[in-house]
């Protein structure tokens, strides 16, 4: 909005008539609204817009000269991610000095390695489903916070759960990693780590894969 101020000079007498000055005011309200309407707007979308981040809680590094904590083989579960979207996965330690444990195939469906992991983290799993039953159900009035601090606090305190090894292998898809340590949370697994596969289960998974090549008949010529 402007407006158009006039003024008009009078001589005096019969003199020369004075030519008229022209002023403008501009009216600044309409430009403060829109500032406001704006910032309004840029607030609401940074706050909706947030970035998805995949908290992964990093073990503590062992002092000098200090040892790392033995591998308890009756709850260690190797993950064995493979090509084409397909997990491998098997219990306990691979020892090329004994015979070497079965590789059973799976997939990240609900029935697959899901069901797995289930499984093997029955009971930690099942503490923490019930309290976030009851919280939901108004019977345990509790924080988020609190709730989050004794699901951490079950995780710590477990002692029975599955110590999950997750290795990738070649031609393994990134978004197969990200896939995966979901599972780990979907599941309440208390541990897991993300380590390289070992000369002795690279030949496991080569064997593995021999074994699934269909074999094509020749036929002699007569």
């Amino acid at each position: 909005m402007a407006e158009i101020i006039q003024g008009e000079g009078h001589g005096k007498g019969k003199g020369k008539k004075r030519a008229k000055k022209h002023g403008t005011h501009i009216d600044m309200t309409p430009m403060v609204d829109l500032a406001c309407l704006l910032l309004t707007f840029f607030m609401l979308t940074t706050a909706f817009s947030k970035p998805k981040i995949m908290e992964i809680i990093l073990p503590e590094k062992p002092k000098e000269g200090e040892k790392p904590p033995e591998l308890d083989k009756s709850r260690a579960l190797n993950i064995i991610l493979i090509d084409n979207d397909k997990i491998l996965w098997y219990n306990g330690l691979a020892d090329p000095n004994k015979d070497l444990p079965v590789l059973t195939e799976t997939d990240f469906s609900k029935d697959g390695i899901r069901k797995v992991l289930l499984h093997r983290n029955k009971e930690l799993f099942s503490q923490i489903f019930l309290m976030n039953k009851d919280v939901k159900e108004g019977k345990l009035v509790l924080s988020r916070d609190t709730v989050e601090t004794r699901t951490r606090r079950m995780m710590k305190d477990d002692k029975l759960g599955p110590i999950v090894l997750i290795k990738a292998s070649e031609n393994v898809k990134y978004r197969n990693i990200v896939d995966i340590i979901d599972e780990m949370a979907i599941t309440n697994i208390a541990r897991y780590a993300l380590v390289d596969l070992n000369p002795v289960e690279k030949k496991m998974v080569e064997n593995f894969k021999k074994s699934q090549t269909p074999v094509t008949a020749i036929s002699k010529p007569n």
